[in-house]
């Protein structure tokens, strides 16, 4: 009986051993919605391209020409896509390696658990919430 107390007791001591040091978890989470929400680079990206999808609509210009143009929209949305999830993943990967974390995932895609890391993010990205107007 006592080898099973002093294992139990082992046991104990090794999941606690290291609580003390770094994060609560290992896995931190950004809310990539919290961060377009507020994010003026792609706010700006996506009122141009909505302008541009606009004025390509109304135009009256032949058919072909539109399709053209659409495509082009495409591609622009696709380079800017690219270009902010690198951003956004730069910014996760830096705060992650100065919080000892390591992983990184969506705050969407979890249900539960992480440390939020949204903050530190926006940080790093130069993102200033700032207040509706009233």
């Amino acid at each position: 009986m006592n080898k099973r107390f002093a294992l139990v007791l082992a046991a104990g001591a090794l999941a606690t051993a290291g609580c003390s040091h770094g994060p609560a978890s290992d896995i931190g989470l950004v809310d990539v919605q919290r961060v377009v929400a507020h994010w003026p680079k792609f706010i700006n990206y996506q009122n141009q391209l909505n302008a541009d999808v606009a004025a390509i609509q109304q135009s009256r210009v032949a058919a072909g020409d539109k399709a053209r143009q659409m495509a082009d929209v495409q591609r622009r949305f696709q380079t800017n896509q690219a270009e902010l999830t690198a951003d956004v993943r730069a910014a996760a990967t830096q705060v992650a390696d100065s919080r000892h974390l390591r992983f990184v995932l969506t705050a969407e895609s979890i249900g539960y658990g992480g440390v939020d890391i949204t903050p530190d993010v926006e940080k790093v990205l130069k993102i200033v919430e700032t207040s509706p107007a009233p």
